[in-house]
């Protein structure tokens, strides 16, 4: 069999039929939703509640929700990323990091974590330090000037 669009169907209980309401005597629901008698039973019957003036405008203006932190974020840096770049005897600052390209900005603050190994005597300033991380770079010989 071929297939074209009048061949094709939902898979089989994957769809529910629409209910359709105000069909007949047999119908679900008496009234099909709209109450008992009255203009707003009727086809064309008043449309629902306007709102007026400023509440109608406070309502429709969209609300500000969660929570935007006033501190920047950390840019992180591994001891395994320095090991890399750098050479024994370096000074590290933001500055330094942001020109070697392991961090997006030099004016953000930055924090180095111990992930890794480092075997180079380096001289870390103006940065936050996890203590592994502090830990790594004084067993290697280096310092870190808070």
């Amino acid at each position: 069999m071929t297939l074209t669009l009048h061949t094709i169907s939902p898979k089989k209980g994957s769809t529910k039929p629409k209910k359709r309401i105000g069909r007949g005597l047999g119908s679900k629901g008496t009234y099909s939703g709209r109450g008992v008698k009255g203009q707003r039973a009727r086809s064309g019957g008043r449309s629902g509640l306007q709102l007026k003036g400023i509440r109608g405008i406070m309502l429709s203006t969209p609300k500000m929700r969660g929570f935007t932190s006033g501190y920047p974020r950390m840019q992180i840096v591994s001891v395994a990323d320095i090991s890399k770049h750098f050479k024994t005897g370096a000074k590290i600052t933001p500055n330094i990091l942001f020109k070697a390209g392991l961090v997006d900005s030099a004016k953000g603050p930055v924090k180095v974590l111990g992930d890794g190994t480092i075997a180079i005597q380096i001289t870390l300033a103006q940065c936050k330090v996890s203590s592994s991380a502090k830990q790594k770079i004084e067993a290697a010989g280096g310092t870190v000037i808070v």
